[in-house]
C-alpha cells in the first residue's frame, strides 16, 4: 500500500512484529512498517540535438519592397532632395528630419509641431505648420506609382 505524501515513500503491510509478551492483548490488525523513506530526486534528462546543414546555404539578397523600394519623385520633391529622381520613402523622411533639425524648425513650445520654411512649404502644400505624424501622409502625393 502506498500513501501519497508529496514525496516518494514506500510502505508495506506485514504481519505484526514478533509477539512480545503482553498481557492478553492480541490484535489482528496488520501494522505498517516503513521499508524505505526517501524523497524523489529524479533528474530529468534533456537531450538537445542540433540540425546541421551539410553545405552552407548562400543567402540571396532580396530586392527592396514596399516603403524601402526606390520610387520616382515629383519635381518639387526632386528640388528638395537636390536632384535625386528615385529614392525610397524611408530615405525621404530621413532627409526631411535632417533639414528640420539643421534649421531648428520644431516649435520650442510643442516639439511635435514643425514650423515650415519655404522649402518645406513647397512639399507640404503651403502649410505653415505640420504635425510630425502628418509628414508621412503629406509626402505620399510626391511619389509616382511604379509600373509593374
Amino acid at each position: 500500500m502506498s500513501l501519497p505524501l508529496g514525496f516518494c515513500s514506500t510502505f508495506t503491510t506485514t504481519s505484526p512484529p514478533q509477539p512480545q509478551p503482553q498481557p492478553s492483548l492480541k490484535s489482528s490488525v496488520p501494522f505498517l512498517q516503513t521499508v524505505s523513506f526517501r524523497p524523489c530526486l529524479k533528474k530529468k534528462k534533456v537531450v538537445v540535438t542540433y540540425a546541421t546543414a551539410s553545405e552552407p546555404v548562400a543567402e540571396k539578397k532580396r530586392a527592396p519592397r514596399g516603403f524601402s523600394k526606390p520610387r520616382p519623385v515629383s519635381p518639387e520633391m526632386k528640388e528638395f532632395l537636390g536632384g535625386r529622381t528615385e529614392i525610397p520613402r524611408t530615405e525621404v523622411l530621413k532627409v526631411i528630419w535632417a533639414h528640420i533639425k539643421e534649421n531648428n524648425l520644431q516649435d520650442p513650445a510643442n516639439k511635435r509641431v514643425i514650423v515650415c520654411d519655404e522649402k518645406l512649404k513647397k512639399i507640404f502644400g503651403q502649410r505653415d505648420q505640420v504635425g510630425f505624424l502628418e509628414i508621412a501622409g503629406l509626402i505620399s502625393p510626391h511619389f509616382k506609382k511604379a509600373e509593374n
